[in-house]
């Protein structure tokens, strides 16, 4: 089935949510071009500036350009890793922004799908998220949560999904919770995926020191073994994208 996305979403978006980083990278780094022999330096550092400033312009369109090729190129939001969910309990749980619920009841027509937001904004003050909620509301049924008790019975879903949301959870106790109540809500032998980005090498090329902002497969399997969740496979959606496969029972990767 055909996934309609708009030419280039993706990589507006990630402009139109964080411009004011755009618009001063930009406006600072055609200053230092334009003006650097005003600069109260010698003539030899006035020309490493504009050399620094022309290389970060490259790397700023670089990063977009492979946000393009991650967001609208790829096959990402056709959710390939996502088994049938034709007639199960699933739950899409976010942070804010939800690109992925309509996606998955466009793909599975009798999906029995929850939509639950942990978006606080007292914690996660991000201006980015801010002017996503602004830009797509969510969804009229979603339910808003909290990451530590989840309002849903023992053993209820049949699959949950954390899609690009996670990681937004910066405190690792509250994300090892939130795993935990992960584990409570899905049933025995029920699935959890989780995608994400890496704080890894191909990352680290893309966004450079930006690649902070995720945590490393170190980190993340940390977290699902405290949580007391097995990581069954680790599946990849570009070399920049991983969602990780996981179940209560089984046998470890």
């Amino acid at each position: 089935m055909e996934i309609k996305r708009k030419p280039f979403q993706g990589v507006m978006n990630i402009v139109r949510f964080n411009r004011h980083f755009y618009i001063i990278a930009l406006l600072v780094l055609s200053a230092v071009v334009l003006f650097h022999h005003y600069l109260p330096l010698p003539s030899w550092l006035q020309s490493l500036a504009v050399i620094g400033a022309l290389i970060t312009l490259l790397m700023i369109a670089g990063s977009l350009a492979i946000s393009y090729f991650i967001y609208d190129w790829s096959d990402l939001y056709h959710l390939n890793w996502l088994p049938d969910l034709n007639h199960k309990k699933v739950m899409n749980i976010h942070a804010g922004f939800d690109e992925t619920s309509t996606i998955i009841t466009q793909k599975f027509k009798t999906v029995n799908l929850t939509i639950c937001d942990f978006y606080d904004p007292q914690q996660h003050t991000e201006i980015s998220i801010r002017r996503a909620r602004k830009i797509y509301p969510p969804h009229r049924e979603t339910i808003a949560v909290v990451t530590d008790k989840l309002p849903f019975p023992t053993n209820h879903f049949d699959v949950v999904s954390v899609i690009f949301s996670a990681h937004e959870i910066r405190d690792v106790q509250e994300r090892i919770l939130f795993f935990k109540e992960l584990r409570r809500v899905v049933k025995p032998f029920g699935m959890v995926y989780v995608t994400e980005h890496l704080r890894d090498r191909a990352n680290f090329v893309a966004y450079s020191i930006g690649f902070f902002h995720f945590y490393s497969r170190k980190s993340w399997r940390n977290v699902f073994k405290h949580a007391a969740l097995t990581l069954e496979s680790e599946l990849k959606s570009t070399p920049f994208i991983s969602t990780f496969q996981l179940k209560k029972h089984g046998n470890t990767v």
